[in-house]
């Protein structure tokens, strides 16, 4: 019955992720056999158990009335109000519960939504609807773009602009490759970013707003990230803290990085009220939001002090993961400025071995060969190529292990 399905989705490849998980099961005997069970440094997710606090708030709400009938799309008015508490105590950011916050089953949902909401679909190559993304970006960016009948637009992120390019040069760009200004809808900006772990500075970011100011398009801000960080100098903000921001801007966020819930679905939009505003009409047309009893319980979270100790102790526990990584690489030939690694995120971002020319072909090997499961760059976009990304999240142990194998096996840079 696939004939019955729209071109678009057709034209979709299996998110990386889901290959990658894929070819390790098909593998993981055979590993298994000569003692490199897998080892994955793939998925960009906490494996650590969420806060006990939260866990037990979950339980003692479970049986209170109602709470396992409908919510509502834009969610409970309770939850909705501890975000804006959230968001004026982490980032002195002033928003209004009704109009300008709404949930979200994730981030992932939010994006995947707001992108087909905003995107007249189109046949015509020129004709399609563009939405600029960052290349090398959350690998889903572009198939949401592409799935709803528009074209993704890459933003080089590379060290020579210090990944943090300038817009009006992309524009330039875009215009000389004979496509539409015009047609240019919004601009997505992910800092701290995912693959690459670094941040922009503020000053930057707002020339980005005043590029969508001047193009009158929306610029959507994903900081699923911005809660991961080791060092206050390094400290993520909020685009919304930049004056005037609010007039084109709306971000997402998500509790999956900083409170290891990544199962559990919850995050949230916030920012332009006509753009949330119109984005939950939306939305109320295909969820009736989230399971009250998780609403109930993240909102007690997210202001607690049991919630601000754990992403301290989680951050201090990715810094050392982190530490472990580059002092084995290093040992392993990857010459890695200390002093210019990222304290965000859990990932690295490193070039593939001088003796491959595929960053592809360097990961399949080191799958078959060693257990260890990391991603090709240029399932991040075509900027990605020769590079490789590492998600430090599993036991200090297995890192070890990690560096071990790599060492007995051969892989040097």
């Amino acid at each position: 019955m696939e004939h019955l399905f729209n071109e678009e989705v057709m034209s979709l490849d299996t998110y990386i992720m889901v290959k990658l998980k894929e070819k390790t099961a098909q593998l993981s005997d055979s590993l298994i056999k000569k003692n490199r069970a897998p080892i994955s440094l793939s998925m960009g997710a906490p494996t650590a158990n969420p806060p006990a606090m939260l866990i037990e708030k979950l339980k003692e709400f479970l049986t209170e009335d109602n709470i396992h009938t409908y919510s509502v799309t834009k969610g409970e008015p309770y939850f909705r109000q501890a975000i804006a508490e959230r968001m004026k105590n982490r980032f002195g950011v002033e928003l209004d519960a009704n109009k300008e916050i709404a949930s979200l089953l994730g981030s992932k949902d939010g994006l995947a939504n707001l992108i087909r909401f905003l995107i007249n679909p189109s046949r015509d190559e020129l004709e399609k609807e563009i939405i600029m993304v960052p290349d090398p970006g959350y690998a889903s960016y572009s198939q949401m773009v592409q799935c709803s009948g528009g074209k993704a637009y890459p933003i080089p992120l590379t060290a020579e602009n210090n990944y943090q390019p300038d817009m009006d040069k992309v524009m330039e760009s875009l215009i000389a490759e004979g496509l539409n200004p015009k047609k240019v809808k919004a601009v997505i900006i992910n800092y701290p970013n995912n693959p690459l772990g670094v941040s922009a500075s503020k000053e930057y970011v707002k020339t980005v707003v005043a590029f969508c100011k001047k193009h009158n398009i929306l610029l959507i801000s994903d900081a699923a990230y911005c809660d991961l960080y080791f060092t206050e100098d390094e400290k993520p903000f909020s685009v919304l803290e930049i004056e005037g921001a609010k007039d084109v801007t709306v971000e997402m966020y998500s509790l999956s990085k900083p409170y290891a819930l990544t199962g559990w679905r919850l995050g949230w939009i916030c920012g332009n009220a006509a753009a949330v505003g119109r984005f939950c009409k939306g939305k109320s047309t295909i969820d009736n939001g989230i399971f009250k009893a998780l609403q109930k319980a993240c909102a007690y979270i997210l202001n607690s002090p049991e919630g601000d100790d754990y992403i301290a102790e989680s951050n201090a526990g990715f810094k050392r993961k982190q530490a472990i990584m580059v002092k084995g690489l290093k040992e392993l030939g990857w010459d890695i400025d200390e002093t210019k690694v990222p304290h965000t995120t859990f990932y690295l971002w490193l070039p593939i071995p001088r003796k491959y020319d595929s960053a592809f072909k360097f990961c399949e090997d080191m799958l078959e060969k060693s257990g260890i499961v990391v991603v090709p760059g240029d399932a991040f976009g075509k900027y990605g190529e020769g590079f490789f990304r590492i998600s430090y999240v599993c036991s200090d142990e297995k890192l070890q292990e990690v560096i071990d194998r790599m060492k007995a096996d051969g892989f040097r840079y």
